[in-house]
């Protein structure tokens, strides 16, 4: 996640969207697999098969990878962990993004395959169902990481983030049936891991390709809350039996996605701010010392707070 965006530019999300896939793919590997390995090999064999399969992964990996040599603007900036950086408001922005974010995404994951049963499918198609969740996360991150670079990576982000909402209040609170279910699994696979294929491009908008890195450890140390409790939670919003005992928790998972892409709304007005800042900028330095008082003037009476419904709702590639 860290080392790969200083190797990209133009192309920086699609690169990302094609590494983080791998998630997607494995976990298709192994829903498919896992049962079948407990099935003839029992779950002491299966769990070192398993361990076995990352160790040779990871292993290869960490000897293949390689860091970009630093230039010298990058050498000069720190990579450590900085408790500052929450005090920034575009990393606050970001942090909320991905803190309610994870909290329907962790809980879609885990939480499909218990409502499938609950709706009276076999752990079966219970399984089949989360393989194509994990195949529509698969084959979106690479499709949403090189429109990301085209219509601009927080838009993108944003509107992901939004339509895995909508999926969630509409069409997974309907899906009562194997072939709804399965729909709702492909579609929403594709956007709900947004937040994992688009953070670091993201980042690197934001804080800069130098800092990218050090700010995200200081996101991923924030984001061990939600990853660990929010299947929790959701299993307590469980309540009765039958097809209506998942109705609070796909609430609280679309409500998660929908607060999440609100943050992202946030972040995507003071990007543009930004960008408005730094264009008066550029022009007053070209301006004559004493027309740039003037400027600077009446940039003081026009320029306004970030968040404005001129910048949400204006239309730009950011």
């Amino acid at each position: 996640m860290a080392l790969l965006p200083p190797w990209f530019s133009s192309h920086r999300s699609l690169a990302v969207g094609f590494a983080t896939s791998g998630a997607g793919l494995g976990g298709l590997a192994y829903s498919l697999t896992t049962g079948r390995l407990i099935a003839i090999s029992g779950p002491a064999w299966t769990w070192r098969i398993l361990g076995f399969t990352s160790l040779a992964a990871n292993v290869t990996c960490a000897l293949l990878v390689r860091e970009r040599p630093p230039s010298a603007s990058t050498r000069r900036s720190r990579h450590s962990f900085n408790p500052r950086d929450f005090a920034r408001t575009q990393v606050i922005l970001i942090l909320c993004w991905g803190f309610l974010a994870e909290f329907g995404y962790v809980t879609l994951w885990y939480g499909l395959p218990s409502y499938a049963t609950s709706v009276g499918l076999s752990p079966s198609q219970g399984a089949v169902v989360q393989a194509l969740l994990s195949t529509g996360l698969g084959l979106g991150r690479p499709l949403i990481g090189w429109y990301s670079d085209r219509i601009g990576r927080i838009n993108m982000a944003l509107a992901t983030t939004m339509t895995a909402a909508v999926l969630c209040l509409t069409l997974w609170i309907l899906a009562r049936n194997y072939a709804g279910l399965l729909v709702f699994a492909a579609m929403v696979g594709v956007v709900s891991g947004t937040f994992w294929s688009t953070v670091n491009p993201i980042l690197a908008e934001v804080v800069g390709i130098a800092e990218a890195g050090s700010v995200f450890g200081v996101i991923c140390f924030a984001l061990v809350l939600p990853t660990t409790f929010a299947e929790a939670i959701a299993l307590q919003l469980v309540q009765g039996s039958g097809v209506n005992q998942f109705l609070p928790a796909q609430i609280y998972v679309g409500v998660m996605f929908f607060a999440g892409s609100v943050s992202l709304w946030f972040l995507r007005s003071w990007k543009i701010s930004e960008i408005e800042n730094k264009a008066e900028d550029e022009q007053r330095s070209e301006l004559a010392e004493g027309e740039a008082a003037g400027i600077a003037a009446v940039r003081g009476m026009t320029s306004s707070f970030w968040l404005t419904p001129r910048k949400m709702f204006m239309p730009r590639r950011v």
